[in-house]
């Protein structure tokens, strides 16, 4: 009864919904017709339009002056040359000059024959089967005052980006075909994505020819555009996956209607047996729910039969059981999971394969790879050695056992040292050998060895200086002090003053940044005149300054506020400060000590005439170990800590302190301190 009950629903729904199923399809068929006969008229009117673009380009080249003179003058080189340059700024794809006697004069493709001169007058489509490709062509008479001189040859390639421009001009795909070899096409991959196209003709009548096609496993609707007698036509195409994509919904609308009025009458035929099958079908879906993981539900049946009574207690017996298993295996697997998660090493396992088999939240950190990115992929897509060719797996033998150095890109494109050790590993519940790696991000340790090496070298280098000018002129005076004149041993007494002065300076950085790394840094700010402050400095810089020639120009007011400062600090701040604008400044130029006072604050500023800081380097200017002049040759020299220790003792003080351009080049340092209250 219920079987019948449900043929008779499944015919009735089946004759009410095929018809009108029929009917949608037909109008969805008709409408993608109308759209491709739309595009069909779209696409001839582009056609023209392009070919009086090209003829008009034709006649704008014939009556260039230039050219005329050139073919006239028979300069083949410097008309060659014009030609190219043409072609670029005219968007012309080849130009050919013939002469008067249909000889090839000039023309931007080398490889074009000689022949071209007669054959190009014969149509305005030419085809080159060795490429293969199709040339809109237009040609016009060059003339001037002394008569006809030959004609003007200009070229538009019909090629994929034409038929890319008509399909984004259209919104349909388009095929260019000469005796039925595609020549050029909008669809991505070129010519060579129609090998496996198929054609069913639809109908054929005296101006249209319509065809259904299939390319690359999706369905098209398409026509021809006759272009020529010689069998070039272009074709328009149009995408009708949607049209049966409907389709397809339209019969699974139909299939879901008849079940679901099945399923009505089965339920209800289904109630007629329930009395009978109830004890049964509620054992069934207990059995049911452990298959889907629901053990939390207790086996219940509603019935005094003493064999389904039993069959009850077994099955909630197994229940309780297998709960306790998984609530145990749950635990286990959370404990793991937390473990792995809270290891600052990345983690990730490959089977036999190479395909990643897990990949650990550490990893995510330091690769930059989500997971879900990750699994199932080659771990040589994935980890790719930066600067090499070999794959990563070409590598995996010399980590296993041993720790490995390996410079890998990361996901973001930059590179990353990784310190990797690995060691084979197999399940219990499988036979296949896994690679398990573990992988530590050891970029920063690298470059602070590099940083350090290079401080140490220009420390180095910083120290050697001095002290050989100053061994040089102890040996002067050793040895010839007595016939020195007094011009000469100021030049040594300048010399070595020079030296133990920029021995001091180096030696008073190096302590304090010392100080500072050991959180041992600390000033004694008390009520100080600027002005003596900058005298001080002044002075001592005196002879470096005088050196190079170069004029210390202080500018201050006559009132300069006392300010809250440590003396002996701040005149390390202006040494380092107006060392550096000595450095980098030219010889012979002034360099401006300015003193201002602004509200609760002194503002000093020291002005050079140097290169100036590039903007992407001022971030990190104060830094340590880090150069103002990132792409000058001198900026290698000092050791690097200059700025940063102006940078501590300035904000020990509660001021601020950087760094402005100055107009016409240079840069400004400037920074500031608090004036003491009785002052202010």
């Amino acid at each position: 009864m219920i079987i019948a009950f449900i043929t008779i629903v499944v015919l009735t729904s089946a004759t009410v919904g095929v018809p009108a199923i029929w009917l949608l399809q037909n109008q969805l068929d008709r409408q993608a017709w109308a759209q491709v006969e739309q595009g069909q008229r779209a696409t001839i009117s582009l056609y023209t339009s392009q070919t009086k673009e090209v003829l008009s380009l034709a006649i704008l080249t014939a009556q260039r002056p230039t050219l005329q003179e050139l073919l006239e003058q028979n300069d083949i080189a410097a008309l060659t040359n014009y030609l190219v340059t043409l072609q670029h700024s005219a968007g012309i794809d080849k130009i050919l000059i013939c002469d008067s006697n249909d000889q090839l004069v000039a023309t931007t493709d080398p490889k074009i024959p000689t022949s071209v001169c007669h054959t190009w007058k014969t149509g305005i489509y030419q085809y080159d089967p060795s490429i293969p490709q199709v040339c809109l062509t237009a040609h016009q008479s060059i003339e001037n005052s002394a008569g006809y001189l030959g004609e003007a040859f200009v070229c538009k390639s019909l090629d994929d980006e034409f038929t890319i421009q008509l399909r984004d001009e259209t919104g349909l795909e388009h095929i260019l075909w000469i005796e039925e070899v595609p020549v050029s096409t909008s669809f991505s991959g070129g010519v060579s994505s129609l090998e496996s196209i198929q054609s069913h003709t639809i109908f054929l009548d005296k101006q249209e020819f319509h065809r259904f096609l299939e390319i690359r496993g999706s369905s098209y609707y398409a026509t021809y555009i006759p272009l020529d007698e010689n069998g070039l036509k272009a074709e328009v195409v149009l995408d009708v996956k949607d049209i049966v994509s409907t389709r397809s919904r339209l019969a699974g609308i139909l299939l879901v209607s008849i079940l679901a009025i099945s399923l009505m009458g089965s339920t209800l035929g289904v109630l007629l047996a329930r009395r009978i099958s109830r004890p049964l079908i509620q054992l069934a879906q207990s059995a049911e729910s452990f298959s889907l993981g629901d053990l939390e539900s207790p086996v219940k049946t509603d019935t005094r039969l003493r064999e389904i009574v039993q069959v009850a207690k077994t099955l909630e017996s197994a229940r309780v059981d297998l709960l306790a298993t998984m609530i145990s295996l749950e635990n286990e697997r959370d404990w793991s999971e937390h473990l792995l998660a809270s290891i600052v090493e990345g983690i990730t396992t490959l089977d036999e394969k190479g395909l990643i088999t897990f990949f650990s939240h550490g990893a995510e950190r330091v690769t930059g790879w989500k997971r879900e990115d990750v699994m199932g992929h080659l771990v040589d897509d994935i980890f790719k050695i930066a600067g090499a060719n070999n794959p990563f797996s070409s590598v995996l033998s010399s980590v296993l056992g041993e720790r490995q150095k390996i410079d890998v890109l990361l996901a973001d494109g930059q590179t990353a040292s990784l310190a990797i050790t690995g060691a084979r590993f197999t399940r219990s519940s499988e036979k296949e050998t896994e690679i398990a790696l573990v992988f530590r991000d050891i970029s920063e340790e690298e470059a602070i060895h590099r940083l350090v090496g290079q401080f140490l070298a220009n420390v180095a280098h910083e120290f050697r200086t001095p002290l050989s000018a100053l061994n040089a002129s102890i040996e002067l005076l050793l040895d010839q002090a007595p016939d020195m004149s007094p011009a000469e041993l100021k030049e040594l007494y300048t010399s070595l003053h020079l030296s133990v002065l920029g021995l001091h300076t180096l030696v008073d950085n190096l302590l304090e940044s010392a100080n500072i790394e050991a959180r041992r840094f600390r000033v004694s700010p008390r009520n100080s005149d600027l002005g003596n402050i900058i005298a001080e400095a002044a002075q001592t810089m005196q002879p470096l300054l005088a050196k190079y020639e170069q004029r210390l120009t202080i500018e201050m007011p006559v009132d300069i506020p006392i300010v809250r400062a440590d003396p002996r600090r701040m005149i390390q701040v202006l040494i380092n400060l107006l060392s550096n604008a000595s450095r980098y400044g030219p010889p012979g130029e002034e360099i401006i000590l300015r003193a201002t006072a602004e509200m609760q604050y002194a503002h000093v500023a020291v002005i050079d005439q140097g290169p100036g800081i590039p903007q992407a380097t001022r971030d990190n200017l104060f830094r340590r170990f880090l150069f103002p002049h990132a792409d000058d040759a001198v900026s290698q020299a000092g050791a690097g800590l200059g700025l940063s220790v102006v940078k501590a003792i300035i904000t020990a003080h509660g001021g601020q302190v950087g760094v402005d351009d100055q107009p016409g080049g240079g840069s400004i340092f400037w920074f500031t301190l608090p004036i003491a209250k009785e002052s202010a």
